[in-house]
């Protein structure tokens, strides 16, 4: 029982901790500025678990750019295309999130914020512009933040290849 509860995350630093949660709160702000006063639709909710990755874990696979962006355009593409041809139905909608995190695994491009994205689509039923605004205009903002943020504090983002 005691594996359920055992933390695997190694114990961070203040600073770490305070980087972390500063990265978020400066990219989240930007995306909602962006959104309210140029009127560009930059965010949607998987962008703040995103965040997550990219400030708390950013060596992490999962937080690379081609992952956070490729995930996020694959998994709205599939649900924008499954939610334009099936029923408004609760198997559609597993559909949806089954399909997006098989392809996005299949392809190496596995982000788990972009798991949420079908369920984006499938409660607001966006048009195709949904693609560009917000998703790959917002997923692309994230990365450069994370990218421009991490080198003013002193880390590696995104990680290289060996």
């Amino acid at each position: 029982m005691d594996r359920y509860f055992k933390r695997a995350l190694p114990h961070p630093s203040p600073r770490a901790v305070i980087t972390a949660g500063l990265g978020a709160f400066l990219a989240i702000a930007a995306l909602s500025l962006l959104t309210t006063h140029a009127n560009l639709l930059l965010l949607i909710a998987p962008f703040g678990a995103s965040c997550v990755l990219l400030f708390s874990v950013p060596a992490s696979p999962l937080s690379q750019p081609a992952n956070v962006i490729g995930g996020h355009l694959l998994a709205a593409a599939i649900s924008l295309g499954l939610n334009a041809v099936l029923p408004e139905t609760w198997w559609a909608l597993a559909l949806a999130v089954g399909l997006s995190i098989a392809v996005m695994a299949a392809l190496r491009l596995t982000h788990p914020p972009a798991g949420a994205n079908p369920l984006v689509v499938f409660a607001t039923d966006p048009g195709l512009s949904f693609l560009l605004f917000p998703v790959l205009t917002g997923a692309v903002a994230l990365v450069v933040i994370a990218a421009v943020f991490h080198r003013l504090a002193g880390h590696e983002y995104p990680m290289k290849h060996s």
